[in-house]
């Protein structure tokens, strides 16, 4: 069972020093997905599982052991990149296992909680039921072993068969789930492929140990009754929030994108949950394109340090920006056709406050709510030149992770973005030499300022997320300091 005497959830930020997060990495289920079930599992593609484990996303493990969890990985660096090496330090359940209280793995937490009897069969009625299984197989499943049981529910394979359809997006763990404040949102997925997984999150967070202190604060969004009334067969906005869509600014104020995968009433229910607790005095609404290349807000922009920020432009360049719609969170829903930012306040949602564009709101969070002395700085996807901008928005040029102010983690192949970078006087850095560098002393973590660090990129963009969907931070050092949320 993993425990930690010290765990804490604090996610003030997107750019304090980054202490704690949840991953998952590439399972079985990942190269089992076939060309014709790709799109209906989210996938542009079939990707090929070794590379992207080996030459891409153990880069990215190693790179946060030595940032979050040095202890964890120093001095080990050539036996587990050695060619002979079975790659156990990277697989979860095994005995080399890493194991680490600060780089979280959630098929630990998995295997944890089937340990459990009770929940053991609770949570395999519940995906049974979801999955249309026979009764004589849920018997199989609760009659197996924990660690393996867990595999299963993330692969869909038993015993190199496969009874179900794998979730090969819970690579992508930002998506299923935010911690903002000291509190858990959960998420409610658009896309059936992701529900398994949103069962799992539900499952772990409040079964599992590590989260008891944090059970009362853990948020689920409802369905709302309209979805229970309406006749069967007339179409409805479905209240569907998934967290790519939910960015957390400051301790006080939240970005919720109203996307491809988060409706308009799921944005409302939010909100009216988040006001309710007192989580956060502020919440502003961004209503981007409902389309594939911007299926969450974390596709468009994310933050580099308080007053530099990562984007593409020509999304709110049209002239159509509609300004004299708003939304209530209420109910009321916005324009279909043009993007929009509108922010609420609480205790004040009938006077909601509009940005023209994201710069505004952007450069306004910068300098009223992060208090930043310097001029706001835009980073703009392919260097803002066409057709660079939307083909490296394509492979997320805009979706990077901080691992603390200034320093952050991007796809090596988004060339026209990295000059960008260098032009605003950021160094950039290929991980591999970065690895070496730390592993021998010759650089340390805490010396590091504004840096790019390059990760490879060959199939893990094909799978379409970056490395701000492959996190979700539980902990980060304050940047703001302000009293915690109760």
């Amino acid at each position: 069972m993993l425990t930690t005497t010290n765990f804490n959830i604090n996610n003030t930020s997107e750019i304090g020093d980054l202490l704690c997060l949840l991953i998952h990495s590439p399972d079985a289920g990942l190269g089992k997905v076939v060309p014709n079930k790709a799109q209906d599992w989210l996938f542009e593609d079939i990707v090929h599982l070794d590379t992207i484990r080996r030459k891409e996303y153990d880069h990215y493990v190693k790179v946060l052991l030595y940032f979050l969890d040095p202890e964890k990985i120093a001095g080990k660096l050539s036996a587990i990149d050695s060619p002979e090496s079975n790659r156990d330090f990277f697989k979860p359940g095994n005995a080399g296992f890493h194991n680490s209280t600060k780089v979280i793995e959630f098929q630990t937490l998995l295997a944890d909680i089937l340990a459990e009897q009770t929940v053991k069969e609770k949570l395999v009625a519940a995906i049974c039921g979801m999955e249309n299984l026979t009764y004589g197989l849920q018997q199989t499943l609760v009659d197996t072993g924990a660690t393996e049981l867990a595999k299963t529910l993330l692969s869909g394979f038993l015993n190199h068969k496969l009874i179900f359809a794998p979730i090969p997006n819970f690579i992508f763990s930002r998506d299923v789930g935010v911690a903002i404040n000291n509190y858990l949102l959960i998420s409610k997925p658009a896309k059936a492929a992701r529900l398994r997984e949103s069962l799992l999150v539900r499952y772990i967070f409040f079964n599992h140990p590590l989260f008891a202190a944090y059970r009362n604060n853990i948020i689920e969004i409802p369905e709302s009754m309209e979805a229970f009334l309406e006749p069967i067969g007339e179409s409805h906005e479905p209240t569907t929030l998934e967290c790519g869509d939910v960015m957390v600014v400051s301790p006080n104020h939240i970005l919720i994108g109203c996307s491809e995968r988060t409706s308009t009433r799921g944005a409302n229910a939010a909100i009216k949950l988040l006001f309710e607790k007192g989580v956060v005095e502020k919440v502003t609404i961004i209503k981007i394109p409902q389309k594939r290349n911007f299926m969450h807000l974390d596709t468009v922009f994310t933050q580099v340090k308080r007053n530099v920020w990562v984007l593409l432009k020509s999304l709110f360049d049209e002239e159509a920006v509609n300004l004299n719609e708003p939304i209530s969170h209420f109910g009321d829903t916005m324009a279909k056709d043009s993007p929009q930012i509108i922010q609420f306040a609480k205790g004040k949602t009938n006077e909601p406050k509009h940005f023209a564009n994201l710069e505004a709101l952007l450069d306004d969070i910068s300098r009223n709510d992060l208090h930043s002395a310097e001029p706001t700085q835009f980073i703009y996807s392919g260097n803002n030149q066409f057709p660079y901008d939307s083909r490296e928005q394509w492979t997320d040029s805009c979706n990077l992770l901080a691992l603390k102010e200034g320093v952050v983690l991007a796809y090596d192949r988004n060339d026209k973005t990295i000059e960008a970078f260098e032009q605003h006087g950021f160094a950039i850095v290929k991980v591999a030499d970065l690895l070496k560098k730390l592993e021998s002393g010759e650089t340390s973590t805490e010396t590091i300022t504004d840096t790019v660090i390059l990760m490879p990129s060959a199939e893990l963009s094909r799978a379409r997320g970056g490395f701000h969907c492959m996190s979700m931070p539980l902990l980060r050092s304050s940047i703001v300091h302000l009293p915690l949320v109760h």
